[in-house]
């Protein structure tokens, strides 16, 4: 059984930087894709950022490009969301989830997490 552990969420201030772990478990991923999502209140879920694990294909939402980097390390089987130069409105629960099939590009996911909360204070 698949299960996806995120960590390193937290409070930051404007400006700051934190950056999410998304730790896998329950099968080795060397194919398919990981990604990053997130929801605030009131919001639908949104796509943040993507990820293949075979060739490091990226795939960013024009909302976070040039401030987020997704990156994933293969021999841990966890995938990673560095988030630089955060505004208020990144406020969410952000999820990962993990897939064996398809690319980047598609926003189809068959493994999440449980979601970990990232405020971003004015």
């Amino acid at each position: 059984q698949v299960q996806l552990v995120e960590s390193g969420g937290g409070l930051v201030q404007a400006g700051g930087s934190l950056r999410l772990s998304c730790a896998a478990s329950g099968r080795t991923f060397s194919s398919g894709a990981m990604g990053w999502f997130r929801q605030a209140p009131g919001n639908e879920h949104e796509f943040v950022a993507a990820i293949s694990w075979s060739g490091g294909v990226t795939y960013y939402a024009d909302s976070v490009k040039g401030r987020f980097t997704i990156s994933r390390d293969n021999a841990k089987n966890t995938g990673y969301l560095q988030m630089n130069s955060l505004k208020p409105e990144d406020t969410a629960v952000y999820y990962c989830a993990a897939k064996l099939w398809g690319t980047v590009y598609d926003v189809n996911y068959s493994y999440w997490g449980q979601g970990t909360q990232v405020t971003v204070s004015s």
